[in-house]
């Protein structure tokens, strides 16, 4: 058969090949409608981020001596107040337990501690302490256990309960033979630190706490045969040393923690020196003095404790803090004008550069009336502590019922976040503010 299209002649054979592509390509069509697995391309959808602040700053507020104070977390990326919680009377101190995922607060109003997670406002467990105990301190280096130091303890002498991380549960109560005013845990934790007051007929001293049994050790002895005001303890990053500021004495004394026994020699820091800090980055420990309106830093790789550089003159400086990568530290000031009932407090912080120990610039933060319930001259007036990412320095101011953010990429104030409201006190037409004391940070 020939096939004609006018004006041209097709082969025979170019139509059947023709035919054949047809019909194979008709057979490949419905192969491939068959009932064969077809892989299905699905996009992978990322790991979103975890909403919850990676870093973050609690900052402990009172609310007079009848009502319940507060805990309010900051975000540090967004400089904003995540979540609050209700604590128990005159709040005074706290510390972050178990990686940081937990709060502990001392109340010394009502011989109690509350718990609760940084980021979640509710449930807050509280603890009850013995009768009389009158917490004022709380540390843990660990995620086991709490220590809370009992200046009180109803008896005359001093304790610190142990608490269990676990349960909540006080499982032990240590009497210390003293008033504590402050204790420390060695990083590595085997052993808390207890520094005692003068109080009840009790002698000033110095011991350390066994944490495998919670057993005392005998009482640690300077130098000079006996301490006058202790009032400040700092454990170095190895656990080997650690550190006693004596307010009286105007001392910083260097304890070997395997013996506790004093080694070195003291060293002095002026009387009236009465906060400290230490710095892992550098090996250094940085003591503030308002009697002598000086900031002093020393060597705590030798235990002489030597001094390094000169003492930078400070008017009242209260507190300090230094950043996570050593670069620089902050020191918080109270100037005091005026008489009473009608002073004012002018706050400020002063930024060193750690390297050449020298003034960068100093930022003001507030001058305010001096609020009833703020210490004068205390570490609590103005507590401070920087973010672990560097980028924050946050200061609870007391008399100004605040807390000041500062950015440190400029070292600038960059906003201040009022304290919850406080309870009524006639003739107020309008709530008072609460009063920050103690500032921590962490992740």
């Amino acid at each position: 058969m020939q096939i004609s299209i006018p004006g041209i002649r097709v082969p025979q054979t170019f139509v059947r090949l023709s035919r054949t592509a047809s019909i194979c390509l008709i057979l490949l069509i419905c192969t491939s409608c068959g009932d064969y697995y077809r892989p299905v391309a699905l996009p992978l959808v990322p790991s979103q981020p975890n909403p919850a602040a990676t870093n973050i700053a609690v900052v402990i507020t009172g609310n007079g001596s009848d009502n319940p104070g507060a805990s309010s977390t900051i975000d540090v990326s967004g400089d904003t107040v995540d979540s609050q919680a209700t604590v128990g009377l005159q709040p005074v101190a706290a510390a972050l337990a178990i990686n940081g995922t937990s709060v502990f607060v001392a109340n010394s109003g009502e011989d109690s501690v509350s718990q609760f997670a940084p980021n979640v406002p509710t449930p807050v467990t509280t603890i009850s302490l013995p009768a009389g105990s009158a917490p004022d301190f709380v540390a843990s280096a660990e995620s086991f256990h709490v220590y809370i130091a009992n200046h009180g303890s109803g008896t005359g002498n001093g304790s610190v309960s142990v608490i269990a991380t676990s349960n909540n549960v006080v499982i032990n109560t240590v009497a210390t033979g003293g008033s504590p005013v402050m204790i420390a845990e060695t990083p590595n934790a085997q052993k808390v630190y207890v520094v005692n007051g003068a109080g009840s007929g009790a002698s000033p001293s110095i011991l350390s706490i066994n944490t495998v049994d919670f057993t005392t050790n005998p009482p640690i002895l300077p130098s000079g045969g006996a301490w006058n005001t202790p009032i400040w303890a700092v454990v170095r990053s190895d656990s080997q040393r650690a550190y006693v500021l004596d307010k009286g004495a105007g001392t910083v004394t260097a304890i070997d923690t395997s013996f506790d026994t004093v080694v070195g020699s003291t060293n002095s820091v002026g009387v009236g020196a009465d906060f400290m800090s230490y710095d892992p980055n550098l090996n250094r420990i940085y003591v503030t003095n308002p009697a002598t309106n000086s900031f002093i830093a020393l060597n705590a790789g030798l235990d002489t404790l030597p001094v390094i550089g000169k003492s930078i003159t400070i008017s009242s400086p209260i507190s300090v803090t230094a950043l996570v990568d050593g670069s620089r530290v902050y020191v918080a000031s109270a100037a005091l004008s005026g008489t009473a009932p009608s002073q004012t407090v002018a706050s400020s912080v002063t930024v060193i550069n750690a390297g050449s120990l020298t003034v960068k610039n100093t930022i003001s933060l507030a001058s305010v009336p001096a609020a009833t319930g703020c210490p004068s001259q205390n570490w609590s007036e103005l507590s401070m502590a920087a973010s672990p990412d560097n980028s924050r320095v946050f200061v609870g101011n007391c008399d100004a019922g605040n807390t000041a953010i500062i950015q440190t990429s400029n070292d600038a104030l960059v906003v201040t976040i009022p304290a919850p409201p406080g309870a009524f006190s006639p003739p107020a037409t309008k709530p008072t503010v609460q009063r920050p004391v103690f500032v921590l940070t962490g992740v």
